[in-house]
């Protein structure tokens, strides 16, 4: 009897020492993780009773405010701009939690991680400070609202950032979606919006402009082209023939062709400037899969894109050894077409790059934080994100760039008195649709601005280019944003 007590004591022991264990462990080493999970109803019912300052743009307009409100949740969360900014604020849900800026800055907006001030007055002790901070973005509302009147109705993004320091001046996808709904307290009507916005198959709460991919057709061309000057510079003086289309190796007599049929071929600045594709298959098959792939990793694809934004996507490139017995497969990767994807705030960084003398700088959203007495607590330091190529590859791909608009695919970028430096790209999507790009930067020398704008789906053939469709909204972009406030 002895012997059956001491089991079950010892077996009583074992499993407090268990319970405590796992109490420990959740009070203790997952407390800071389920604290800040983003659906906890707790932490989200904390932070709806919690002042929280606002997010402005570059130009002074309110994107998001906390309304007082008499209900139980004290705060009702506002989006004066609607669905134009819907994807770079998210939104502040009950239900579904944090996204976008809300996200990325929450310790900012609720002071969370605002530094401790001693009280003046015994009264402060008494009474609840306010150290809601408020968010400067650097977007600005004037391009953000071009970018949108621009795009129209047509599916795509548009993306507009600094050079120098990585400063996004505007990010719009369309479609977009309204916060609003998703900030409301009736939770009927939350899940509603939620349902029908997911239930959409363009995806407007997957924002294209920096959490989709897409083929970059000849815009890939730049990394192709800077590969030629970094790997293998004796390419770029090579005449390749003039062809209406390239046999392609190892497929029997499968060729692929230039646009329209064009007959095109001669060294790489003619190439560049026409967007000869068979010309770029052939120096994709020259330079080889190592070479094309170290490109494009060392202009950001394969990685996560560096914004301050959650959840960003990564431009792909597929691995050199996956071209060991698809040659075909290289060719036409080297012309941005095959398995290759981008992102457009991706491109957007190639041009920026490409504009910095090489360097790609850190993409950010984030201007300054603002204390509730504004004064600025903080301020986004600019830092490299990555060095693709050197400063005189970055010279020479600025040469080839410019003449593009000046005499080639891009003649609708012009901006008289501005030298432009862009790159087309018509990419097809095998559904008798291409995507619509152009990516560019300005001013060509000491540059200011760089931009990609992607236009999805357009109808294949007669004029849809990148050329005819894109360059003109790249164009008007780049005269407001080098126009200033």
């Amino acid at each position: 009897m002895n012997r059956q007590i001491r089991v079950v004591g010892i077996g009583v022991i074992v499993m407090f020492l268990v319970l405590f264990g796992q109490l420990n462990y959740v009070q203790v080493v997952r407390a800071t993780g389920l604290d800040h999970n983003r659906l906890n109803t707790r932490l989200a019912l904390a932070k709806f009773t919690t002042k929280r300052g606002d997010i402005n743009s570059a130009d002074g307009v309110i994107l998001a405010h906390s309304q007082p409100t008499s209900d139980s949740f004290k705060y009702q969360r506002t989006y004066p701009t609607n669905d134009l900014f819907g994807q770079v604020t998210g939104y502040f849900s009950f239900t579904y939690g944090l996204e976008g800026a809300e996200r990325t800055f929450d310790a900012d907006l609720t002071g969370a991680n605002a530094p401790f001030q001693l009280p003046k007055s015994l009264k402060d002790l008494t009474v609840k400070q306010d150290r809601s901070q408020t968010v400067t973005l650097t977007l600005s509302n004037k391009l953000q609202q071009l970018a949108k009147t621009q795009l129209g109705s047509r599916k795509g993004a548009v993306v507009a950032l600094d050079p120098s320091t990585g400063a996004i001046l505007a990010l719009w996808s369309n479609p977009s979606f309204d916060p609003n709904p998703l900030a409301a307290h009736d939770q009927t009507q939350v899940r509603s919006y939620w349902q029908a916005q997911n239930a959409n198959t363009d995806q407007p709460l997957l924002a294209a402009s920096f959490r989709r991919r897409f083929f970059p057709g000849s815009t890939f061309k730049m990394i192709t082209a800077s590969a030629v000057f970094d790997k293998r510079p004796d390419l770029a003086t090579k005449a390749y023939p003039q062809l209406p289309a390239l046999p392609l190796p190892q497929t029997g007599g499968q060729v692929l062709r230039n646009f329209g049929g064009e007959v095109c071929g001669g060294p790489l600045p003619d190439l560049f400037r026409v967007s000869c594709n068979s010309g770029f298959a052939a120096i994709g098959l020259d330079l080889g899969a190592q070479a094309l792939a170290d490109e494009a990793t060392g202009f950001g694809f394969d990685q996560r894109l560096p914004i301050d934004l959650p959840e960003a996507a990564q431009s792909l490139f597929p691995a050199a050894s996956t071209f060991a017995h698809d040659l075909p497969g290289l060719a036409k990767s080297a012309i941005g077409q095959q398995n290759v994807q981008a992102v457009p705030l991706g491109m957007a960084l190639v041009a920026a790059g490409i504009a910095n003398g090489g360097v790609i700088m850190k993409p950010h959203i984030l201007a300054q934080v603002a204390d509730s007495q504004g004064q600025v607590v903080r301020t986004y330091q600019p830092s490299p994100w990555l060095t693709a190529t050197s400063a005189q590859t970055a010279t020479q791909m600025t040469q080839l760039m410019t003449t593009v608009v000046q005499s080639g695919t891009g003649t609708a970028a012009r901006i008289p008195g501005i030298d432009v430096a862009g790159k087309t790209g018509t990419a097809q999507t095998g559904n008798n649709t291409i995507h619509a790009w152009f990516v560019c930067f300005a001013p060509a020398i000491q540059p200011k601005v760089a931009v990609a704008v992607l236009v999805e789906n357009q109808p294949e053939g007669g004029e849809a280019t990148g050329g005819v469709i894109a360059a003109p909204i790249a164009k008007a972009v780049l005269q407001a944003a080098l126009q200033g406030p």
